[in-house]
């Protein structure tokens, strides 16, 4: 063969198509490299890491979005508290009559739906048939009793696929209670 196969990509595809014969012909042409890899193990330590890296940096803009609108509504929540050791995948504002008011980013990337078509409706459009009665039921009456609370309900994405929502659900207080804020993540 007129060029090496030891540079060419994907060499273990090409060589695996190859028929006992055609191995049998080219076996001179192929010899062990002696540049060192590094294993492909690696690379998943290296992605989990990114992948975490990513999460933070995904938190700590829908956080810095969410303060924004705390200090314009003056809440009086211990922020700090708030988040905490916490892990979201969305952060939902609704107001006291549960229509949603504001999604972070993370909302999108969750359930599928843009903000503007959230904006203004009840979570209702994210439940179904799998929807446990009783968890909402649970929803409902910590929700009157303005109680923080965290709660595993199946919701629905866009596309109608199920999924378990752990929602952490925080009383949003200036001089009364005006608003919620729940931190959402796929359980």
């Amino acid at each position: 063969m007129k060029k090496n196969l030891m540079n060419m990509q994907c060499l273990d595809i090409y060589l695996s198509s190859l028929s006992q014969e055609e191995y049998e012909e080219i076996e001179d042409e192929i010899t062990v490299s002696d540049i060192k890899v590094m294993p492909l193990r690696s690379w998943d330590i290296y992605n989990e890491h990114f992948a975490a890296q990513l999460l933070n940096l995904k938190q700590e803009k829908a956080i810095k979005s969410f303060k924004k609108l705390a200090k314009k509504f003056d809440w009086k929540n211990n922020w700090k508290e708030v988040f905490q050791n916490k892990s979201f995948d969305a952060l939902v504002l609704t107001n006291q009559e549960a229509k949603i008011q504001w999604v972070s980013e993370g909302f999108t990337d969750m359930t599928g739906y843009s903000s503007k078509f959230a904006i203004n409706k009840t979570p209702h459009f994210l439940q179904g048939k799998e929807t446990d009665r009783a968890v909402l039921n649970r929803i409902k009456h910590k929700l009157s009793r303005d109680e923080p609370f965290t709660e595993v309900l199946v919701n629905y994405k866009k596309d109608k696929t199920p999924y378990k929502c752990e929602i952490s659900v925080i009383p949003l207080i200036n001089d009364r209670t005006t608003h919620y804020l729940a931190l959402e993540r796929q359980a």
